[in-house]
């Protein structure tokens, strides 16, 4: 782990042989990881994903955030979560080797309104799990949605790609998006389509046919809408991110992602590992 981001750098996990290797994608070094994608591993927010044209009302008040994808805001615009320094603290009295990590998102950061206290404790656990546990408050009504940005390749990282890779999402529909990957509003289901995964299929079966969402994204970059909100099974690497809906703020028919002064955010990511 790094508090550059609170992201996680590297995962090692034994193959069915026994041998160990990184299934993460990261950076040798911090000056490699200062210069890299600046998103792999780290806690994004204040917003992941994208905002429409860095722009959105809140009671009546037009927030203008910072641009950093061609017309949109993304993952909390280039001056956000993955650049800061957060405060780091072993959790030493944790039943299992756990790192907590926190940060003050200050007033108007990158855009966005209110001051916020985020927290993020990674644990470790005999189940060959990596629980991530979310909290956030803030002292005026603003808009949230985090999540962890690490990629994988169960390969071992820098090895082959991910295209054999087969995926299971518990998703009856997802958000088509346009040119820009803004979702249009729409709520498509994935049924006859390359999209769904709610049987295991490879990542890479039908990622080249001819699908107008597969053109737009370039592959797989959309937003699936889970059918419960419990669990999911989790071209170098795969990345999940457990988060709301893009552009919420924007789509009165998207669950909201205001968080009021009094209440606490709080969610829980796991991935777990195993081998067969």
């Amino acid at each position: 782990l790094s508090n550059y981001g609170a992201r996680i750098t590297w995962i090692e996990v034994p193959d069915r042989t026994g041998e160990k290797g990184n299934v993460t994608l990261g950076f040798d070094t911090f000056e490699e990881m200062v210069k890299g994608d600046p998103f792999f591993g780290s806690v994004v927010g204040r917003y992941a994903n994208r905002i429409a044209k860095g722009k959105f009302s809140l009671d009546g008040t037009e927030y203008s955030l910072t641009l950093n994808n061609g017309t949109n805001t993304l993952h909390g615009g280039p001056g956000g979560w993955p650049s800061v320094i957060w405060n780091a603290e072993v959790q030493e009295k944790a039943d299992y080797p756990a790192v907590k990590f926190t940060y003050n998102s200050p007033d108007m950061e990158e855009g966005y309104h209110g001051n916020m206290d985020v927290e993020v404790i990674y644990t470790w656990n005999d189940n060959n799990e990596i629980v991530m546990d979310y909290k956030c408050t803030a002292d005026k009504k603003t808009v949230l949605n985090i999540t962890n940005h690490a990629y994988f390749n169960l390969h071992g990282a820098g090895t082959m790609d991910i295209l054999d890779h087969q995926l299971t999402i518990n998703a009856s529909s997802f958000t088509p998006v346009d040119s820009t990957l803004i979702p249009t509003g729409e709520l498509r289901p994935v049924k006859g389509t390359p999209f769904d995964f709610t049987t295991p299929h490879e990542v890479g079966e039908r990622i080249n046919e001819e699908y107008d969402q597969l053109k737009l994204g370039g592959g797989y970059d959309h937003n699936y809408i889970l059918d419960n909100n419990q669990e999911v099974n989790a071209s170098s690497g795969l990345c999940l991110e457990t988060q709301h809906f893009p552009d919420s703020p924007n789509q009165p028919g998207f669950p909201s992602t205001v968080l009021n002064p009094g209440e606490t955010f709080t969610s829980r990511t796991i991935y777990r590992f195993s081998v067969k």
